[in-house]
């Protein structure tokens, strides 16, 4: 069993820069490790992921030394248990809108006396097997390291966050612009003054309570969000490929002009 590096970079106030997997891919896993990013988005919200699928691309993350957080396809969904004990090493949990809500994902993620997660150490690949450690030790390891992040992506979330953001077992509190746009009405215009001004209050809100912000982007998206103390940062494999395919073929062409 493996430290949480993600988790002590940002309990350091380090920033710990990830990419999102909407595709069942081991390989990919290993390529964004290897490329020196933190940690893997495994999102089963979005994605055609299946819990074998997501055992799999844990197991590449243990490989190449980069931390897989997995998204359910739903806050409650029944699949959690199951993603969770593929060895999943935290949760992005959607659609947290209240503070029970987010006392509730925190109890879904860790066991006894913490949380109220169901056990099945002997038959977890992520326990060993209880082979190599012990079912105690193993609950230990879960509990201090499974990180647990809560989505705000809606404007009933906004409005409650002050009470969100009191929940101390949270690790980090991510604002989903794309989704907050939807509830704000303007979905169709991700950057209306509304939504831009929200995610700005949220994510404000966030660093003045002195709690760990998480937002997503574009590299330069990233970086803006950096410079104002955002922590928890991601972009999509899709973003990464059309930006450098685009500057690659740019230069194949200027190369071949004249």
């Amino acid at each position: 069993m493996r430290k949480n590096t993600m988790k002590e970079k940002l309990k350091a106030g380090q920033p710990a820069i990830g990419v999102s997997l909407t595709f069942p891919s081991p390989h990919m896993v290993e390529i964004l490790a290897y490329c020196g990013f933190d940690w893997v988005l495994i999102d089963c919200e979005h994605g055609p992921m299946n819990a074998e699928a997501v055992e799999h691309m844990v197991m590449a993350s243990e490989l190449a030394g980069i931390i897989p957080i997995v998204r359910p396809p739903s806050a409650w969904s029944d699949e959690l248990p199951r993603l969770l004990d593929r060895g999943a090493m935290g949760v992005q949990m959607p659609h947290i809108r209240t503070a029970d809500d987010a006392r509730r994902a925190v109890e879904a993620v860790k066991y006894p006396p913490l949380g109220t997660r169901g056990m099945g150490a002997s038959a977890l690949r992520s326990a060993t097997f209880e082979m190599r450690v012990t079912r105690n030790k193993y609950v230990e390891w879960v509990n201090r390291e499974t990180l647990v992040c809560v989505q705000i992506e809606d404007a009933e979330a906004v409005r409650n966050l002050e009470g969100i953001l009191k929940v101390e077992e949270v690790d980090v509190f991510f604002v989903g612009p794309t989704d907050l746009s939807g509830s704000l009405g303007h979905l169709r215009e991700p950057n209306h003054p509304e939504v831009r001004q929200a995610v700005q209050h949220a994510l404000s809100t966030i660093l003045a309570a002195g709690r760990t912000a998480g937002c997503v982007g574009t590299p330069d998206v990233m970086a803006q969000y950096a410079a104002q103390g955002v922590r928890y940062l991601y972009t999509h494999v899709p973003t990464l490929l059309r930006g450098a395919a685009s500057e690659a073929l740019e230069r194949v062409r200027q190369a071949t002009k004249g």
